[in-house]
């Protein structure tokens, strides 16, 4: 049986993207079966794809925060061993990133990957044996399907992007909750403002209920201070598994979120989203499913990728985008 091994770790949003590609593969060659090297944080999810056998978690991120305590533990070895345990037909990076192509360097196998005018990091093709030619301005979603499509040799199809994750997350069970609001990101710049938050939301709950899911302390804070608005009609999630998270998007009726992995997993699961973009571009970065409502501040400089924004905080391209328009867009889709 042929066994491929995918290399793609972080993050979330990212790793998501890739999941598509593997669908349009299953449909051409459903034999194919697939390991899957990822960050511990984000393990659950290559397992919720059916062409995936076995997830095998790394800590990178971890390891550069202690790398003694983890050499000491054994850590690094024990993934080695995992990683060199047997020999695949193929290692696919699908990261195009050098600490990706190393770990593709350490498995056993032919290994694939994107060429060096495709890469943002150009050097990391030193590392393939077969490197595909793929236009770095179209979406990742697109730039994957087509990789994949080129390492397997069949034509990229036509169809919108499949997930695989509809039917495992889909549930008849009522909730308590019309929305799900997700404010957080790791990017300071990617915020909308509280103020405005605060706004859509009471907007919101005159119409329904909130859920507030959050993953760190900041976002459980903003979570909170959002949720003071209106705390009969607006939840703070309690702290949730990915796979919990999946099912209350699955559930809601429509999503607004900023540029952040959970939003991606709404529009994996089949839920509307309202996404609110700043220093990225949705054109390349943004949600990929029905009924994506794609919205982008105005500033001259985007996308500018800034983590922090130089002008000021909260980044005036995101506060140029008002709760009221977000709330009659928000209102439409979920027929209120």
């Amino acid at each position: 049986m042929e066994k491929y091994l995918i290399i793609k770790t972080s993050s979330l949003g990212d790793v998501l993207h890739l999941l598509p590609a593997l669908s349009d593969l299953r449909r051409y060659r459903p034999q194919l079966r697939f390991d899957w090297v990822v960050e511990e944080a984000f393990a659950e999810i290559p397992a919720w794809h059916p062409s995936v056998e076995q997830v095998i978690p790394v800590a990178l991120r971890r390891w550069r925060k202690q790398p003694w305590l983890a050499l000491w533990k054994g850590e690094p070895q024990r993934f080695w061993r995992s990683l060199r345990q047997q020999p695949y037909t193929g290692i696919i990076d699908a990261q195009g990133l050098l600490k990706s192509a190393t770990l593709a360097a350490l498995a056993r196998g032919r290994r694939y990957g994107l060429d060096r005018r495709s890469l943002r990091e150009p050097l990391a093709a030193l590392f393939y044996q077969e490197s595909h030619q793929v236009e770095r301005t179209i979406h990742a979603v697109t730039r994957l399907r087509l990789l994949f499509s080129a390492i397997f040799g069949y034509p990229l199809p036509r169809t919108p992007a499949d997930y695989a994750l509809q039917r495992r997350f889909s549930s008849s069970s009522p909730q308590p909750f019309t929305w799900v609001f997700l404010p957080g990101s790791t990017w300071k710049s990617k915020l909308w403002p509280d103020a405005h938050w605060q706004s859509l939301a009471r907007l919101a709950a005159a119409q329904g209920r909130i859920l507030l899911p959050w993953g760190n302390i900041d976002e459980l804070m903003r979570a909170k201070r959002i949720a003071a608005v209106a705390p009969e009609q607006i939840q703070v999630a309690p702290k949730a598994s990915l796979s919990q998270l999946a099912l209350w998007l699955a559930a809601a009726k429509a999503v607004v979120a900023v540029d952040t992995g959970p939003g991606h997993l709404a529009a994996a699961v089949g839920t509307p989203v309202i996404g609110l973009y700043g220093p990225t571009d949705p054109q390349r970065t943004g949600s990929v499913g029905a009924e994506q409502t794609l919205l982008q501040g105005s500033c001259e400089k985007l996308p500018c990728l800034s983590r922090i924004c130089p002008l000021a905080h909260p980044a005036p391209c995101l506060h140029s985008l008002t709760p009221e328009q977000v709330w009659e867009l928000l209102a439409a889709q979920s027929h209120c």
